[in-house]
């Protein structure tokens, strides 16, 4: 999660993209729960590849590993040179069983992971697989290929961002080959050259399989994700409403994430938003949106938004991206 987030702003500009939240939580949290669900056994370590977000943000991560039972590590990535040069920046966690993952996304999955294997890439179907890398099957369901991004059909199994790998210092192994012969795809050190090697030396990589993929790469798509994790949410029967939120002559239209001492007065809220921990939301209408912690929003008509920390938003129409401590008046 070293990367600066662009297509996030400017969301980003203040906080890394993987703890904006997601129906409460920061997507990163979210992530290292639900890895943490299908392990089938504890954690030991989670280990944060991070840009330099500060002391703060770095106290949060560590949080998260606390959460699930395990040590928080943080590790550095100074210089954008690829997915295995990041990895490679945790080169001392890389021991034994271990799992790899991309923080701009979550999934749902109902299974428990393999550790039989030597190693599981997760994939999921998807319509148009351009934009993508993307994994061959064999007859056996063994993966045979991987292809960054084809442009003419090879397969629909696209790659999302969690690896599973037995042997980790095995890994470790294969990305500093990359990086001591300097071998680089469009100017980086890339993940999938490392695996392309270790499946010619034998090493058997199965597709993992999961129920659905969100993306939560730019503000549309993480709105979306908001949407489909509320819903994923209330199958599971969690209640998403504070106790200590004040509630004024307000309809909530399920379902909807509303956080500790949030205030709604004369308002109608959902369906799919989720309000932070102190927002306050008078005499407006909102749908399908992220409204972030002592945001404010009054007199408004919103949808397909993210309102920032702190941010202020009066009397202003549908469609918005406002990243923290801002203000809008119309």
């Amino acid at each position: 999660m070293a990367g600066m987030g662009k297509r996030m702003r400017p969301h980003t500009l203040t906080v890394p993209k993987p703890l904006i939240p997601i129906a409460g939580k920061p997507i990163v949290q979210r992530l290292v729960e639900d890895i943490a669900k299908v392990c089938g056994e504890p954690v030991d370590e989670v280990a944060f590849i991070i840009g330099r977000f500060g002391e703060a943000v770095e106290k949060s991560l560590v949080k998260i590993a606390e959460s699930v039972g395990a040590k928080g590590t943080i590790v550095y990535q100074d210089e954008p040179l690829g997915t295995a040069h990041a990895i490679l920046c945790a080169k001392e966690s890389l021991t034994g069983p271990l799992v790899v993952a991309f923080a701009d996304t979550l999934f749902k999955a109902d299974f428990t992971l393999d550790s039989s294997v030597p190693g599981t890439i997760w994939v999921q179907q998807v319509a148009d697989p351009k934009p993508f890398g993307v994994v061959k099957l064999d007859a056996q369901g063994r993966i045979t290929d991987f292809v960054e991004k084809p442009q003419t059909f090879v397969s629909d199994l696209a790659i999302i961002g969690i690896y599973y790998f037995q042997d980790g210092e095995y890994l470790r192994t294969e990305l500093q080959y990359l990086l001591d012969n300097n071998i680089m795809d469009k100017g980086e050190y890339q993940l999938t050259n490392a695996l392309e090697n270790m499946k010619n030396k034998g090493t058997v990589f199965v597709p993992g399989r999961v129920t659905e993929w969100l993306d939560c790469g730019n503000k549309d798509a993480t709105v979306f994700t908001n949407q489909r994790y509320l819903e994923y949410l209330k199958e599971r029967g969690e209640s998403l409403v504070a106790e200590s939120a004040i509630i004024t002559n307000s309809v909530l239209l399920e379902p909807v994430y509303i956080g500790e001492n949030a205030v709604i007065t004369d308002s109608v809220v959902g369906p799919h938003v989720s309000l932070g921990a102190h927002a306050n939301v008078r005499d407006s209408r909102l749908s399908n949106s992220i409204v972030q912690q002592s945001a404010s929003v009054l007199n408004a008509v919103i949808t397909n938004s993210m309102i920032g920390n702190f941010a202020s938003v009066t009397g202003t129409p549908d469609d918005l991206s406002l990243g923290d401590y801002n203000q809008l008046r119309v």
